[in-house]
């Protein structure tokens, strides 16, 4: 093993009362790609701004090759400089590494750096990133915001970087992908596997075993218990068969239910005892914003128990396709048949509905009380908090002193315990551990209602969805029972047209881009004129001399007449060939002139 270029040896540090880190010992070699695992709040983000040498330990040592680089992305980062470029060279990038690396990414160089939406303000710190070219790249939730294309393309990037990665994301395909190395930060010390996230649940079950096991040993089997009851692992990575098979079943009804309604959507209509089951009934609607079409005769039907995953990239649709279902937004051709009595709990990824002043406790019971109402069934606010892993202490916190992954805790614990029969999470895995994950997990598959869910997390997607609607954003949509990898399998291409990368733009393109007219000039029409005449004619005048060059008697007769026919010939194939190559590209020109009006 190649020795570190960057290294925690006895770290210590204390967030007031509390020690987030006690001995920490951590060791990056170089091209090793590890993954930082650990609950919200255990301080992954705060190890990593240690290793980049943003913050101070309390005690410990920190030690770094000469010459390293280091590169951290935050978990929110601060956009800065009048455009993209100016922002992602500030660390010393070279310009043209700032501009192919933002255009790896689909972002134009010279774009504002103000007023950006989530995503591309990760993809622009991404892009700072790479365009850096580290020896050490550290990454805090870098695939938040991003859609599965996007994700996909980091995934291909870091895989050929040279640099060494330590990154900590809640995203399970990702990190399968991506890492050889596991680093696991629990009790306040890190452990080390030596072997990427694929074997990490597997490994983390093995070492609690060993560790209940020794607590029997030591005549501590009340506590290792209490402890291996709160991880709830056994309950949760083990993926409790009978839910699998429960959703395999599920998959199978979506199934034939999507071939009745490609073959006669009307047949569930008229049924009778099925209008309490229907939650939506969808026949051929469109959608269209200005010229651009974003839903085009889509069918589908929805009922109760079904879980929808939607996916896309960034713009494609998503949030509008959930509106359509809905009925918040009408459809410019087509029809949404909502089902009766539809109750209906949304959270989105923006958390607008938190106040930073809310203690936790009024969160949970607005009308006051102690009592939170579950499915219909009092249950004391303390009792319920700690199923979402809050503590009571918690409870009587602000909204404010909560970090992402527990806001969003928050949100799923009040929209779960909501009276509501349709459940439309945005984004619900953004910022949330593992452990979290599963919790979730756990709770939406024993949830009794209808879940739609939007989501660029694969793996989530795979373990709830009955079936996955995907937009290309074109207008194209195609729904595939069962999660993204069967999605992928019966869809393959689908998005192949967007996710192909763009050609690298320099500045000098740019302003030239911005400088043309939105017409052909005078010039340019006269000349397309004139290239459509010689093309009509050229054909004539080449058949003749095939015709002249043609005559057995001619060399004979005179060489010098042969040889000019001969060369006379070849011209003019030259010139309808290039007469051919400039009107063709003069009338692309105009069509997309006319296009872009």
């Amino acid at each position: 093993m190649k020795p570190p270029i960057l290294a925690l040896k006895n770290v210590r540090l204390a967030d007031g009362p509390k020690m987030l880190f006690d001995g920490v010992d951590l060791a990056v070699e170089p091209r090793s790609r590890a993954c930082l695992v650990g609950r919200n709040g255990a301080g992954k983000s705060t190890l990593l701004k240690i290793l980049a040498g943003q913050v101070q330990a309390d005690d410990g040592e920190r030690s770094i090759q000469p010459a390293t680089r280091i590169t951290y992305v935050p978990q929110e980062p601060e956009i800065t400089g009048e455009t993209l470029l100016d922002y992602v060279t500030l660390g010393g990038a070279e310009p043209h590494r700032g501009e192919a690396a933002l255009d790896l990414f689909g972002m134009d160089p010279f774009k504002p750096a103000t007023g950006l939406s989530g995503g591309e303000i990760r993809r622009a710190a991404l892009a700072r990133a790479f365009a850096e070219e580290p020896d050490v790249l550290l990454l805090d939730e870098p695939t938040n915001h991003l859609d599965i294309l996007a994700i996909e393309t980091l995934e291909t990037e870091l895989a050929s970087m040279r640099s060494a990665l330590v990154i900590v994301s809640h995203d399970r395909a990702f990190l399968g992908r991506v890492t050889n190395r596991s680093f696991w930060l629990e009790h306040r010390k890190v452990r080390r596997l030596d072997k990427g996230f694929v074997e990490f649940d597997a490994w983390v079950e093995r070492v609690l075993a060993a560790e209940a096991e020794e607590g029997r040993k030591l005549d501590k089997l009340l506590e290792k218990e209490e402890y291996w009851l709160q991880r709830g692992v056994t309950g949760r990575r083990a993926r409790n068969e009978g839910r699998r098979r429960a959703l395999m079943d599920l998959r199978k009804t979506k199934v034939d239910r999507l071939r009745e309604v490609r073959g006669d959507l009307s047949m569930g209509i008229a049924s009778s005892g099925m209008s309490g089951q229907r939650v939506a009934e969808v026949k051929g609607i469109s959608k269209s914003f200005g010229d651009r079409t974003l839903v085009k005769e889509f069918s589908t039907r929805i009922l109760r128990g079904d879980r929808v995953a939607i996916v896309g990239p960034n713009g494609a649709g998503k949030t509008t396709m959930v509106k359509l279902l809905l009925g918040e937004l009408a459809p410019d051709e087509g029809s949404v048949n909502l089902g009766a009595n539809l109750e209906i709990a949304y959270i989105d990824q923006a958390r607008t509905e938190l106040k930073p002043e809310m203690m936790l406790r009024d969160v949970l019971t607005p009308m006051g009380g102690d009592q939170v109402m579950v499915r219909g069934q009092p249950k004391h606010v303390a009792a319920y908090a700690k199923e979402f892993l809050f503590t009571d202490q918690q409870l009587r916190q602000p909204v404010r002193s909560l970090s992402g992954g527990e806001r969003n805790r928050l949100l799923l614990a009040r929209a779960l315990a909501t009276p509501a029969n349709l459940l439309v999470l945005d984004e619900p895995t953004n910022d949330l551990d593992m452990d979290t994950l599963d919790l979730l997990e756990d709770l939406l598959a024993d949830y009794e209602g209808t879940l739609i869910l939007v989501s660029h997390d694969r793996d989530f997607i795979d373990r709830l969805a009955t079936s996955t609607i995907a937009l290309d954003g074109r207008g194209k949509v195609v729904e595939t029972p069962g999660g993204w990898q069967d999605f992928l399998s019966q869809n393959p291409g689908f998005f192949r047209a967007i996710a192909a990368p763009t050609p690298h733009v320099t500045k000098a393109a740019v302003k030239a881009e911005a400088a043309k007219p939105t017409k052909l000039t005078y010039k340019d029409q006269r000349r397309l004129q004139e290239l459509e005449a010689a093309i009509a004619a050229l054909p004539g005048k080449i058949a003749k001399l095939e015709v002249d060059l043609a005559d057995p008697g001619l060399y004979a007769r005179d060489v010098a007449a042969f040889d000019k026919v001969n060369k006379a010939l070849e011209a003019a194939r030259r010139e309808l060939s290039a007469s051919e190559d400039e009107w063709l590209g003069l009338e692309e020109r105009r069509e997309a002139l006319e296009t872009s009006r």
